[in-house]
């Protein structure tokens, strides 16, 4: 896949605790400190409501060695570029600029298939970015209507969204909304977060019977499952500026 070749550089050996770009967050719920890496590739100590934060920096420098090396594991954020080559549902499309060129930008089926943009090169990252968005706002719907109606539920509205903290989402009047960067994963990734959250729309948890729900509209969910573990961060660098 295009997007799998993203990793930063090894960490440098003497880098301490004063350079760890980390966000302290307190939480009134937390029972404990804790030190975890955001989807989106950021670091963040949680503190519980009362402990002190030379409690939390000792925590941070027992634990210094682990975060560097898990944010070097994590993807380096990437701008979409003339030239580029992105997964659109499986399928490497690569980014063609056309300066002189009119129009909307579209994807070409090709062959190669392409995204052909065109207009100031300073908003490339934008159109692209809201290209894939209507991509997969058509993608999702097309998929999560018939499944909505095998089980004999209702969606109410479909959205997507740049989220960092989960792939999709359903709420109790029947909205559903997804991540617009999974129309970059495999199609069958998509179609199993499609049916994860339409099986939502019968059972708000994550029960035997909500898994079996998810197993009759997706019956092949466990390799996509598997993918989202291993290769989703990457998705999260793919049109984004560098922080």
């Amino acid at each position: 896949m295009a997007h799998l070749d993203l990793f930063q550089d090894p960490p440098e050996t003497d880098r301490g605790v004063d350079d760890l770009p980390v966000t302290i967050r307190r939480s009134v719920r937390a029972k404990r400190i804790q030190l975890r890496i955001t989807p989106d590739g950021r670091a963040e100590l949680v503190l519980p409501e009362g402990a002190p934060e030379e409690r939390g920096r000792a925590f941070l420098e027992e634990k210094a060695g682990w975060l560097w090396q898990r944010l070097s594991a994590i993807p380096r954020p990437r701008p979409f570029a003339d030239g580029q080559v992105i997964p659109v549902l499986g399928e490497d499309h690569r980014i063609t600029h056309l300066a002189t060129s009119r129009g909307a930008t579209a994807f070409d089926a090709g062959p190669p298939p392409t995204i052909r943009v065109t207009g100031d090169p300073h908003h490339l990252n934008r159109r692209v970015s809201d290209l894939l968005k209507r991509r997969a706002k058509a993608e999702i719907a097309e998929r999560a209507h018939p499944l909505a109606d095998l089980i004999g539920r209702k969606i109410k509205r479909i959205s997507v969204k740049d989220t960092t903290s989960r792939w999709g989402s359903c709420s109790h009047d029947g909205v559903l909304s997804f991540s617009w960067r999974l129309v970059m994963a495999p199609e069958r990734v998509l179609a199993y977060v499609v049916a994860h959250e339409v099986a939502h729309l019968a059972e708000m948890n994550h029960s035997q019977r909500f898994w079996s729900i998810v197993h009759r509209l997706d019956p092949g969910y466990d390799a996509a499952r598997v993918w989202l573990k291993r290769h989703g961060r990457g998705l999260h660098a793919l049109g984004n500026a560098p922080r």
